[in-house]
């Protein structure tokens, strides 16, 4: 039976490759050989020795370099899906709204089917009497520790080391909105030009969420709107398109 192994969206380019084909819920995937180590992403799951597939969309494969490691995975399998509705994977990491205090644990709103839990314990430095300064209200960027069908998500806001790694409060203002997921993955992958061009001009913050949110602020909300705006637009864009559009925010932006 080959070994099933977590997939990190934030590191997989979203490329076409030559298996790819359309695939609806209930396909097997014969192109999963049952001997060989491979890692199934999202769309993807385990029905005994086989691979069967959970949300409708494009089928996409990735080769892994070689390893001497006898368990190394060779490749990687997902499902490529234009999706609005979010289904928490573990490792992910994502931009939710604190909605309520219960005990020792915030409710948050990621997007999904119900609330996930967000320990006072799950911050950097936190502890029983040193609690974090988090409000209902407030947004906050985490990864998914626990994301099962047979369990509420849980949510924690510090690294293997218990560091915040970037995670937290995203406090000082800013501006969250929302893209479909595949925009998130295109923001993500390598490949994509939009952040850095934007970046060689426009001073911004950014955190993406891969539950179809995102966060910015810029100096300005003028420029904050702008960034937000170019994000939205550049969703069926190619490279050369993202560029030419790039250059003409920010010469608006300059008042030319």
């Amino acid at each position: 039976m080959p070994a099933e192994m977590e997939l990190d969206p934030d590191n997989v380019s979203a490329k076409s490759s030559p298996s790819a084909r359309v695939v609806i819920p209930g396909d097997p995937v014969p192109e999963i050989p049952p001997s060989d180590v491979v890692i199934l992403g999202p769309g993807l799951r385990r029905e005994g020795p086989h691979a069967i597939v959970t949300r409708p969309g494009v089928l996409r494969h990735k080769p892994l370099p070689s390893s001497a490691e006898k368990l190394a995975p060779k490749a990687i399998y997902w499902v490529d899906t234009h999706a609005k509705r979010y289904v928490a994977a573990r490792g992910e990491h994502v931009i939710g709204v604190i909605l309520a205090k219960a005990g020792d644990t915030f409710r948050v709103d990621i997007g999904t089917s119900e609330p996930a839990s967000l320990s006072f314990m799950a911050f950097e430095g936190a502890t029983k009497k040193n609690r974090p300064n988090a409000l209902p209200g407030d947004v906050v960027y985490a990864k998914l520790l626990v994301a099962s069908r047979d369990m509420e998500p849980e949510l924690v806001c510090v690294d293997a080391y218990g560091k915040k790694a970037g995670m937290g409060v995203l406090s000082g203002g800013g501006f969250v909105f929302t893209t479909p997921l595949h925009v998130i993955r295109k923001l993500l992958s390598p490949d994509c030009v939009l952040l850095k061009t934007l970046g060689d001009s426009i001073p911004f913050e950014i955190a993406v969420g891969m539950n179809g949110r995102i966060w910015v602020r810029c100096k300005s909300v003028k420029e904050t709107i702008s960034l937000a705006n170019a994000i939205s637009v550049a969703e069926y864009m190619n490279n050369d398109e993202i560029k030419a559009m790039s250059a003409k925010l920010v010469n608006a932006l300059a008042g030319f």
